[in-house]
């Protein structure tokens, strides 16, 4: 058969990372779906608590209902995450992903089920089971992807995780709307909808290989591991593919088979790990998701009308589409760290606008050609808030967790990274109605000190991982020993990059040693 090869990107490759980023469009689709039917949903379970109580709920109370069923999502993200490590080493990448759509499909038809049954209580389950199975897809495809891509397209594939999670938001905004999907009897259809994303992986992904370097260096099987890159790459020629991750097995020989804890407790891998941590920490408490899920009400707070607080919303999903395109051949072009500092810095700018737009209401509101003018100032700076989301925060955190470990330690390391993840998820879910209440016009002030932090941390501390192995990325940290990453990235000699391998993985052995002799 023949395949269309672009720069190392054949049709099976491309075919295989379709077949996995269905996962972050579930990912994508759940997070916004919950959005604009909000009064629909608040509707039933005024509805359902007074067919059972006999008496009207405070706003109070449904208002700590609905975002209980926003935010129990990322409680399930964070189980779901936190087991997305064993998960792979257990089954495998394609194995674990295959498998996690039995819990798609329950969610999803739990969520679809809960008007007929009369029950909030079944959709708050259904919401966390798709949380369990979408924080499993968000430690599993990143990880796939990395290890079915070739080195030099390592970065705009990894930024694809992104572009399925915004057309997935996208997707239920649009059907979200009036008149679509966004009615009394129209929104359990909409949460339902999950099913097909998981569906479709069902029937796709058998057909893909399992990842080559699971198969090689976890289990050890070179020939399927050949066969694998053969259908991937399109060539029979694969040596120099096999030939990097033998070098891979023989860096991290000495640190196989690191658990969590020894993770933690290991002074050469602590510093990525705290990268990785604080990396999935600048996405979450950036504000992204305080208008993932209630932009619909923020824009109706800065005086737009319900519809057009929708359509205005719907505006963010497309922006986030176009931009994540945009930013795929940025990504080995321009680089990670830079593309991160450029979006961190936006967002910061445009979470001023934001409060200022908030301000402006609040001390010219009785001014009608004010108000008109200080909406298009809101939505404006929102989407340029999700522009600049979309160039950094939004992959880059996902894709640098998984350059900056080897084989071994890897899997523990996205699992922590994706519990973080979705604890800051959490936190801003269930938080920031309250903390919307209790701040009011300065709402989007606490995210801005948050983004100058984050920004300042990724200047002196995040390195330079375009086009470099992963071993590279591990002599960077060995190399650095108190000097500057970032001075250190254009410095290191081929020779010196080998040693500093030798010598992180000679670091770990010790370490791994000392801590198996003191828990015996």
């Amino acid at each position: 058969m023949a395949f269309l090869c672009i720069n190392g990107l054949t049709f099976f490759l491309t075919y295989s990372i379709f077949s996995a980023v269905l996962g972050m469009l579930q990912f994508g689709y759940n997070t916004g779906v919950i959005n604009a039917p909000e009064k629909n949903i608040e509707n039933f379970m005024k509805d359902v608590y007074k067919d059972r109580y006999g008496e009207d709920i405070s706003e109070e109370f449904i208002q700590q209902l609905y975002s209980v069923a926003v935010s129990i999502f990322a409680i399930g993200g964070m189980l779901g995450g936190f087991s997305g490590g064993w998960m792979a080493n257990r089954f495998g990448r394609k194995g674990g992903l295959l498998l996690n759509n039995v819990l798609g499909i329950s969610g999803a038809c739990l969520m679809g089920f809960t008007k007929v049954s009369h029950s909030y209580e079944m959709l708050f389950l259904g919401r966390f089971i798709i949380g369990v199975n979408c924080g499993l897809n968000t430690s599993l495809v990143p990880m796939y992807i990395s290890e079915i891509a070739p080195l030099n397209l390592r970065g705009g594939l990894g930024t694809v995780n992104q572009l399925a999670v915004t057309v997935g938001l996208l997707l239920s905004q649009v059907l979200g709307i009036e008149q679509i999907l966004g009615t009394n009897d129209g929104w359990p259809i909409l949460l339902g909808l999950a099913i097909c994303p998981a569906i479709l992986q069902l029937i796709l992904l058998p057909v893909c290989p399992e990842s080559p370097r699971y198969l090689l260096i976890t289990k050890q099987w070179e020939e399927e591991a050949r066969r694998a890159l053969r259908r991937l790459r399109a060539s029979g020629s694969v040596d120099e593919d096999i030939e990097e991750m033998r070098a891979e097995e023989r860096a991290q020989q000495a640190e196989s088979h690191i658990s969590t804890m020894e993770l933690i407790c290991s002074s050469t891998l602590r510093p990525p790990l705290i990268i990785g941590i604080v990396m999935q920490l600048s996405q979450q408490f950036s504000g992204i998701n305080a208008v993932f899920y209630y932009s619909t009400s923020l824009f109706m707070s800065s005086g737009l009308t319900e519809e057009s607080a929708k359509f205005a919303t719907i505006g963010i999903g497309a922006i986030m589409v176009v931009m994540t395109l945009v930013s795929i051949p940025l990504m080995d072009r321009t680089g990670r760290r830079t593309l991160h500092l450029y979006g961190l810095g936006g967002m910061f700018i445009f979470s001023i606008f934001i409060t200022i737009s908030f301000l402006i209401k609040e001390f010219f509101g009785y001014v009608q050609e004010m108000i008109d003018w200080m909406s298009y100032l809101s939505v404006v700076a929102t989407l340029g808030f999700v522009v600049f989301f979309a160039v950094g925060p939004g992959s880059i955190p996902w894709m640098i967790t998984a350059e900056l470990f080897s084989q071994g330690p890897r899997p523990s390391a996205m699992a922590i990274a994706v519990l973080v993840n979705w604890m800051a998820n959490f936190v801003v879910g269930i938080g920031f109605p309250s903390m919307k209440t209790a701040l009011d016009n300065y709402t989007f002030l606490p995210f801005s000190v948050f983004l100058a932090i984050f920004w300042i941390f990724t200047y002196k501390k995040v390195p330079e991982t375009k086009n470099k192995t992963f071993e590279e990325i591990l002599a960077l940290f060995r190399h650095n020993n108190g000097r500057s990453m970032l001075n250190c990235t254009n410095s290191l000699e081929p020779q010196s990059m080998n040693s500093g391998i030798e010598h992180a993985a000679l670091m770990v052995s010790e370490e791994k040693t000392q801590h198996d002799s003191l828990r015996k």
